[in-house]
């Protein structure tokens, strides 16, 4: 199930209730100017720890793209006794699928010495995104711009910091930085950037930063005409969940222009949206997503109050644009995250030519056993080198397998 997809279907719901929510509390030092909130990187996703009503550590993703905060993991709540106001009925991305979730009042989040009291956030009635699978970290939630929106947010990739602004002491940068224009609406930035197609096609396209995405580019081709796919695609599953696959293309494009930064070959995810849902006035007239693996080049500065956007190139920023050079699709399972299971394999490539199947879980890469990886590393070393030799032992149905090959370019 494509995990944005069903969030929008949550959001637009439930939003007119959580906007409603009254007046909640924010505790931080007094005259403090800005506040820094360390965070992990994790498989291109932005993890931070925080307290859950003074009981639970837990781990939310930090995402720009999602106007509330949401727990995926309903047994905290239940643990808690805390009572859920109202329950909605939704509908996956197959559109049949019945999903529920539920609203929650008097919430307390803690995250480094920044306190936000008296709460309200969305309850999933069970974990339909599956974060801990595509993350290969234990995740229990979103934290949504409700939390972040009333400061200046700069986001550090190099640093792994988070740094809020109080607007009243903030400063636009004026050296190394690039300002660019945003557009808000629901709490949400978007831009605008050039994109450079085939036969010298230009698309002015509208994109929303999107901090929960782990991609670099999704692009809508049903949202403009001239969104063509390119000649060198492969199908990929964009999304996992309750629903099943909501299935999309990816490829690359040749160029992106954000703020005056040229990127080539961009790896661009292909998806058709627009004719699934009925209302696309939520969508804001978008024509897709910016997501961390081309933010992570910036340090950048979102200010949501003046609809500004500060960018600053950190080094390597114009490195190529790798993916995956196996053909495999993998998601961590098991009580430590550390068995990665195979869900699809891409026709042609490495992996099925090694007739690697969907369902084999890999035990050992390269003479190591998978317990000394994370999905990050794993992921990493499937970008490895064209030419590069992986060895894998693979448990398939309790009989062990063992095979070989070498990584080539797929997109």
């Amino acid at each position: 199930m494509n995990r944005k997809l069903l969030l929008f279907l949550l959001l637009f719901l439930v939003a007119p209730l959580l906007r409603a929510q009254g007046i909640w509390d924010l505790n931080v030092p007094n005259k403090t100017k800005k506040l820094e909130i360390p965070f992990e990187y994790e498989n291109n996703f932005i993890i931070i720890d925080l307290t859950f009503n003074g009981a639970f550590p837990l781990k939310f993703i930090f995402d720009t793209g999602a106007e509330h905060t949401i727990l995926t993991k309903r047994e905290i709540t239940d643990l808690l006794a805390i009572p859920y106001e109202k329950r909605f009925t939704i509908h996956g991305a197959d559109l049949s699928t019945e999903l529920y979730a539920y609203l929650a009042r008097g919430i307390d989040l803690k995250m480094s010495n920044i306190e936000f009291t008296n709460r309200s956030i969305l309850v999933l009635e069970e974990d339909y995104f599956q974060f801990d699978q595509a993350t290969g970290a234990n995740i229990q939630g979103i934290i949504g711009a409700d939390l972040f929106r009333r400061f200046v947010v700069q986001i550090n990739y190099h640093t792994q910091k988070i740094t809020l602004h109080n607007p009243a002491y903030f400063e636009p940068p004026k050296e190394h930085y690039i300002e660019h224009p945003l557009e808000m609406k629901r709490h949400k930035p978007y831009v605008y950037v050039c994109t450079h197609f085939q036969n010298d096609t230009i698309v002015s396209t509208k994109l929303l930063l999107d901090t929960g995405a782990g991609l670099a580019l999704l692009l809508y081709t049903d949202s403009h005409p001239n969104l063509k796919l390119p000649p060198q695609v492969i199908p990929s599953n964009i999304g996992v969940g309750l629903g099943g696959f909501l299935k999309g293309f990816l490829g690359r494009v040749n160029r992106v222009d954000v703020a005056g930064f040229p990127f080539g070959a961009v790896v661009t995810n292909f998806q058709d949206i627009y004719g699934s849902i009925v209302d696309t006035s939520y969508m804001n007239g978008r024509n897709g997503i910016i997501g961390n693996q081309l933010l992570s080049r910036f340090d950048l500065i979102i200010d949501y109050i003046n609809e500004k956007l500060y960018l600053q190139p950190l080094p390597g920023y114009d490195e190529e644009f790798k993916y995956d050079r196996s053909g495999m699709m993998l998601a961590a399972s098991g009580p430590r995250l550390n068995d990665f299971v195979v869900y699809d394999i891409v026709p042609g490539s490495p992996a099925y030519r090694a007739q690697i199947r969907p369902g084999d879980v890999i035990k050992g890469i390269n003479g190591l056993p998978s317990a000394f990886f994370t999905l990050d590393d794993i992921t990493r070393k499937l970008k490895g080198r064209v030419g590069k030799r992986i060895k894998l032992r693979l448990d398939r149905n309790g009989k062990k397998v063992k095979v070989k090959f070498r990584l080539r370019e797929i997109i």
